[in-house]
């Protein structure tokens, strides 16, 4: 069904359309200039941080072009969110895909063809469908956006074949101005997206996200180090958890039950129902942390996610910066945390090795691998390697744990000599943990029984300790001059790589971890991602928490998520300037018409009564 209010009259200019819809008085970065651009008939491509607009970049040309803008997406959670987002604004909105029933298709179907319709969303396996395509061919088409344009690319972290189909849309309807837009690219990705869609411009926002604070530590205890994490939350922060398998999923959503959490699982072998049914309740409670695989997390809209953390390691840099890039989307203060450790990095590459990818996919998916190792393993700014990863800059942050806590760094190249060595000379078959008993020359009856306390490695690594040569040991992994052996008990063996950096000796500066993990960048209150702790005064955030409680109450009685009524962001200016009259509320960002008419006399009736 479409608004009960929809625009009548297209605004004059993109500026008219943004305040009086969306309620902003100005674009950010490049956002004007990409819609001028696309308004003109002209294609490009978009790389623009998540939470930084990348939306309106389409919507705003799609509804002032003659036409309907056809959206593709890849999931039907994010054409939901959009479409009920939209329609709220008094956008004519529909999205069209396999949940829907026969009725629902065909009442869309018919507002399409009818020019009903401003944005229509669709996945890309429906578009190509000759029957849609048919429909096409006989309305007036606004644009084609193409969100998440990184999986056209088999460079990109999820790349997805039938993306590559859309290049039928540049030959079918090349008078249709064609919008790419993603927030995670690399060089050979973006490359391979433009060139694919012939897109004559490419407009980079860059890829920083001041408003995340990046925390890594070395996995000891997972459990007790996030428990750790957790305690400095607050209750009402809502966060997703990401683990690598189905088991763990399930046993970790359980365990924060267990701890007094509202953590609830989802992964792709979860039940239909209880998988939407657990979407839907996070997507509209608070407090709710999210436990999941990768399966979750593409398309999820909500902008007040306070924290992601990763449990397992992901499998490269555009993974784990899409995946935290969930966190803190309307702008406010959020946090990415992770603990990973050398069986972490072991799986993944034995994941690579037993996976389907032809030789030269598996090269590159090393590489990238070995990528996100340097970042895990970096001793200066996070935020800069990361940024580095994108060709994009950055200063120190401040705002990450290695611009906070500085690890100490240590030339550590008899360190490796001497540990390699020790492999070699025991054969190239025990783990890590055997290992260095040998290198810390510790009396056992498994070191005497194999002859090794007789070898001239024995003993010759007491200037570490076991957890620092554990650490070592990681970090040698991560540069490729060891590997883990996963099919033969774990055996650590010197790589090609290894081998050589024997014979040449060459400089290896390596970290000594922390003494302390598990908790925040910084640790502490301060480092708290509550958005209440933005305001000042108690009167402030008490008024704030009312604002809350209203907009939770109202979502309620609509069935829709808190955020699509307003943004914490709005609420928290809504506090600050605290409105007395209509004209006053609509001033507010965030504010359109649409919300005025709707909600904006029961905020100020509140914020009177505050």
């Amino acid at each position: 069904m479409l608004p009960d209010s929809h625009i009548d009259a297209i605004p004059a200019s993109p500026q008219e359309f943004l305040s009086s819809v969306f309620g902003y008085d100005s674009f950010r970065g490049h956002q004007q200039d990409i819609i001028d651009h696309v308004i003109a008939g002209e294609s490009c491509g978009v790389l623009m941080p998540t939470g930084s607009g990348k939306s309106l970049c389409y919507q705003i040309p799609a509804i002032c072009r003659p036409g309907t803008g056809i959206i593709v997406s890849p999931l039907i959670a994010l054409m939901q969110d959009q479409v009920l987002a939209l329609r709220e604004l008094g956008v004519r909105a529909a999205a069209i895909h396999s949940g829907l029933e026969y009725t629902e298709t065909s009442q869309a179907l018919a507002d399409l063809c009818a020019g009903r319709l401003d944005l229509v969303y669709v996945a890309p396996e429906r578009l190509l469908m000759d029957s849609f395509l048919a429909v096409l061919d006989d309305i007036p088409l606004a644009l084609f956006a193409i969100d998440e344009a990184h999986c056209i690319s088999q460079w990109g972290h999820d790349f997805r074949p039938e993306y590559q189909e859309l290049t039928l849309l540049r030959t079918r309807y090349p008078y249709v101005p064609c919008i790419a837009v993603t927030a995670t690219a690399d060089t050979p990705t973006r490359q391979e997206m433009i060139e694919r869609l012939e897109l004559p411009k490419l407009f980079i926002a860059g890829f920083d996200r001041p408003n995340i604070a990046y925390d890594v530590a070395n996995k000891e205890n997972p459990r007790r180090q996030f428990l750790a994490f957790l305690k400095l939350r607050e209750a009402s922060e809502s966060g997703i958890v990401y683990c690598l398998s189905r088991r763990k999923v399930e046993e970790t959503a359980q365990w924060l039950c267990q701890q007094g959490y509202n953590a609830l699982p989802y992964h792709a072998r979860l039940d239909a129902q209880i998988r939407h049914q657990n979407q839907e309740r996070f997507l509209r409670e608070e407090g709710i942390i999210m436990v999941a695989t990768i399966a979750f997390g593409m398309g999820i809209d909500r902008p007040d996610v306070r924290f992601v953390a990763h449990l397992d390691l992901p499998k490269n840099i555009e993974s784990y910066y899409q995946e935290t890039g969930r966190a803190g989307r309307d702008g406010l203060p959020a946090i990415a945390w992770m603990v990973y450790g050398l069986q972490d990095i072991a799986l993944q590459r034995q994941m690579i090795e037993n996976g389907d990818s032809p030789p030269d996919q598996k090269r590159i998916e090393h590489q990238k691998l070995s990528a996100f190792l340097g970042y895990c393993e970096s001793a200066t700014c996070r935020r800069q390697v990361l940024l580095t990863y994108f060709d994009d800059e950055a200063s120190p942050c401040g705002n990450c744990d290695t611009c906070l806590r500085p690890p100490e760094t240590i030339d550590g190249t008899v360190a490796a000599q001497k540990l390699l060595s020790c492999i070699y000379r025991t054969n190239q078959i025990f783990g890590g943990a055997y290992i260095i008993d040998v290198l810390l020359g510790r009396e056992n009856e498994r070191i005497r029984k194999f002859g090794h306390d007789n070898l001239s490695t024995y003993g010759i690594g007491t200037e570490h300790t076991a957890k620092e040569w554990q650490s070592l040991i990681r970090q040698i992994v991560a540069r490729g001059l060891l590997f883990v052996d996963t099919q033969n008990h774990g055996g650590l063996k010197i790589t090609e790589d290894g081998a050589a950096f024997l014979k040449t000796k060459e400089s290896l500066q390596l970290r000594l971890d922390p003494k302390t993990v598990g908790g925040s960048a910084g640790g502490g209150r301060s480092r708290k991602t509550d958005p209440a702790l933005a305001l000042e005064t108690e009167e402030d955030q008490a008024l704030f928490a009312d604002l809350r409680a209203l907009r939770l109450s109202i979502a309620k009685e609509q069935g829709i998520p808190p955020y699509v009524v307003f943004h914490d962001k709005t609420l928290i200016d809504m506090t600050l300037r605290r409105p007395l009259s209509l004209d006053a509320m609509a001033q507010v960002p965030g504010v359109g018409q649409s919300k005025l008419t709707k909600y904006g006399q029961v905020f100020l009736e509140a914020i009177k009564d505050g």
